[in-house]
């Protein structure tokens, strides 16, 4: 951590601060009270920072009536404050498989601005209304009282909503949610058909977490994107999107989360030239998308390999200042001209200073940052992101070193991932583990395929290199 730049502990002046600090009243500022509804939070099972709750109430017309709260953390993290200071030098939560370096002490992230199951929190709502296409009629933000009446886990409400398993007991222990959650999982799946349709990316990467025994490390599980999984991701999205489309409507800046049209579009031509097809000579969203899911229906097991290569391709998220008037990039994966981060302010420092703009709109008053001090605010956590990622990267290539040091001199199945002047990186089908390729790599590049030998393990600096066979 404090190698790329990390300050993993809390300063002093954090921790006072932090003790000084309790529950803001409920029954405040006219927020709509709105603790009755049948709010249900879904996360991994081990997740105590819960940012976000959903309901949904079906409209007689046939329309979705869908709601979204976000946990209210500028209500206790003042612009500012030591908190807030520690939190934009980090810019984000970091998790690795032996300790989570959490953006916001635990006694805010976990509990007073958690979403905490049985708690009155204070929240900022999106409401969408959805039409049965997935269309988002309109959209408005407000701030609300919440209380949670269910904690859930992806793995859980995934496998019930699949009919692989039964109703959670937490879900059958409140009534009305089995219902409402089939509803959520309904408005969700319009709400993703209906980006798709407008070029939105059918992606499916391979995310391998490392399983600890206690301090033990004892295996690589891959997690499953399951049904659960989309419900909030697609939610999120929409919700992103209102916030971004809320405050253009309100002439206020904002930080906009941005995917650039790619420029290595000639190399994603060239691999759907390999599959016997042909893709526009310009970046072209939708016909991407048309490609990629021919190519699922054709070969969905090597799927997430040509995911993972049009993913690289694609190059990275960035965090840019939008002024009123003007227009960023849009994100070209999701097809969306519109878009920020806003959900995850417990875990996310973009999405707290987004807050705090539409708290501020909200309220008539004046922008809260400058446009100069959103513009470094961008940047500076767009490296911090990408900071984060190599430190989990680093900790996870660590975890697959040890597990590989046994079969050095096996041969493996690989894609490449990376191909540059500084060198060239593939990724194992089987374990999913990625490494560096020694010399011997001239000629590849994304989204190849070869068999490799492994060579050398070096867990202490999460090194993992092979030789092509």
């Amino acid at each position: 951590m404090r190698a790329r730049g990390f300050e993993p502990d809390y300063p002093a002046p954090v921790k006072a601060e932090v003790s000084r600090l309790h529950e803001p009243p409920i029954e405040a500022n006219g927020r709509r009270d709105l603790r009755a509804l049948l709010w249900a939070s879904i996360d991994n099972d081990d997740s105590r920072d819960l940012d976000q709750l959903s309901v949904v109430e079906p409209l007689p017309d046939g329309d979705t009536r869908v709601l979204i709260a976000i946990a209210d953390v500028d209500a206790l993290v003042v612009k500012g404050s030591a908190v807030d200071n520690h939190a934009a030098l980090n810019t984000t939560s970091v998790y690795t498989p032996a300790e989570v370096f959490a953006m916001l002490p635990e006694q805010l992230s976990t509990d007073l601005t958690s979403l905490a199951l049985n708690q009155d929190r204070l929240a900022i709502v999106v409401e969408l209304l959805v039409a049965g296409d997935g269309t988002v009629r309109r959209s408005d933000l407000y701030p609300a009282a919440v209380r949670n009446r269910a904690k859930l886990a992806y793995a859980s409400v995934g496998d019930w909503l699949e009919g692989h398993g039964p109703v959670p007991r937490p879900v059958a222990a409140v009534p009305g949610l089995e219902d409402n959650l089939r509803r959520q999982d309904a408005v969700a799946q319009a709400l993703e058909r209906r980006r798709h349709e407008q070029g939105a990316l059918s992606l499916r990467t391979i995310e391998v977490r490392p399983v600890l025994d206690g301090d033990a490390l004892q295996d690589l599980a891959v997690d499953h994107h399951n049904r659960a999984g989309s419900l909030i991701e697609n939610l999120m999205i929409a919700a992103n999107t209102a916030t971004a489309q809320f405050l253009d409507h309100q002439h206020f800046p904002s930080v906009r989360r941005i995917v650039r049209t790619p420029k290595r579009w000639d190399r994603i031509v060239a691999l759907a030239g390999q599959s016997g097809e042909r893709l526009p000579p310009e970046p072209d969203a939708p016909a991407l998308e048309a490609w990629l899911v021919r190519q699922y229906a054709a070969d969905p097991e090597h799927f997430a390999d040509l995911s993972l290569s049009v993913v690289k391709l694609l190059g990275r998220g960035e965090y840019v200042l939008e002024r009123p008037g003007e227009a960023a990039a849009g994100h070209f994966g999701l097809a969306l001209q519109d878009y920020t981060h806003a959900t995850a302010p417990n875990r996310r420092f973009p999405d707290l200073v987004t807050q705090r703009l539409v708290k501020a709109a909200l309220a008539s008053a004046a922008p809260p940052y400058a446009d100069d001090e959103l513009a470094r605010l961008a940047q500076h956590c767009t490296e911090r992101e990408d900071a984060a990622n190599r430190v989990e990267r680093q900790v996870r290539k660590a975890a697959a070193a040890m597990l590989l040091a046994s079969r050095i001199g096996e041969i493996f199945d690989a894609v490449v991932t990376g191909a540059s002047a500084k060198g060239t990186w593939v990724r194992l089908r089987n374990p999913p583990v990625e490494g560096r390729l020694e010399p011997g790599g001239e000629g590849l590049d994304v989204g190849d395929t070869l068999r490799v030998r492994l060579v050398r393990t070096d867990p202490e600096q999460g090194f993992i290199d092979f030789a092509r066979a």
